[in-house]
């Protein structure tokens, strides 16, 4: 096939509590990537609002201008300290914390009393691959119930629809800034670790999304 493989890369802009948001300069570094195992590759980003409603509306917009065979998304999960590869997201959304538009949520669940959807098995390689670099990463069931968990429904029910055909979703914890440390005195995470583990897990997303796309539907 001549049209490029192509892969979508999300992440998020600042929202309260977290000013700097560091899947910004993660998603602009993987975009970045020249590589020989990306030739023929097409890789673009796109950062969304802290919002449900930009969600919503930017989601939809996003896949239909870029039709990417795979979409990587990144998210931040300040209180953890390791990275994180969610398996699922959950029908539930906090009515606690209002997003970056001071909108909260009028209802625990994003549809009704469905369950939980599922990314799918190639989780399991992502998590591998990331753990391959040396990072801590961990599989998760609890995309939490706030922005991250959200996209990850809305993906998934476009990946049910046939577009794209594979989504995954990973929470990166904040990263090290000029030397700092957690408080039990472990260093923190680096960009530049991330960006490893985030190449792993972009390639190996595209050896998912060629072998998807190589075989013949059903």
């Amino acid at each position: 096939m001549s049209d490029k493989l192509r892969i979508l890369l999300t992440g998020f802009g600042p929202f309260p509590g977290a000013p700097h948001n560091p899947t910004q300069p993660l998603v602009a570094r993987l975009a970045q990537l020249r590589r020989p195992a990306l030739d023929g590759v097409a890789i673009s980003s796109h950062i969304f609002p802290v919002t449900y409603a930009a969600v919503d509306r930017q989601l939809p917009e996003v896949l239909a201008a870029q039709k990417p065979d795979a979409l990587l998304m990144f998210g931040l999960a300040a209180r953890t300290p390791y990275l994180r590869i969610e398996t699922r997201a959950r029908n539930a959304v906090t009515m606690l914390w209002p997003d970056a538009a001071n909108t909260r949520s009028s209802k625990r669940g994003i549809a009704g009393h469905a369950d939980a959807m599922m990314f799918g098995p190639h989780t399991a390689r992502l998590l591998r691959a990331a753990r391959l670099t040396g990072i801590d990463a961990r599989a998760s069931r609890d995309a939490g119930a706030y922005l991250c968990n959200y996209l990850s429904w809305r993906a998934i029910e476009n990946v049910k629809a046939g577009r794209p055909p594979l989504a995954a979703f990973i929470h990166i914890p904040l990263l090290a800034r000029s030397g700092a440390v957690r408080r039990k005195g472990a260093p923190r995470i680096t960009l530049e670790e991330l960006v490893d583990a985030g190449e792993a897990m972009l390639m190996e997303m595209v050896q998912l999304a060629r072998k998807a796309r190589n075989t013949p539907a059903s």
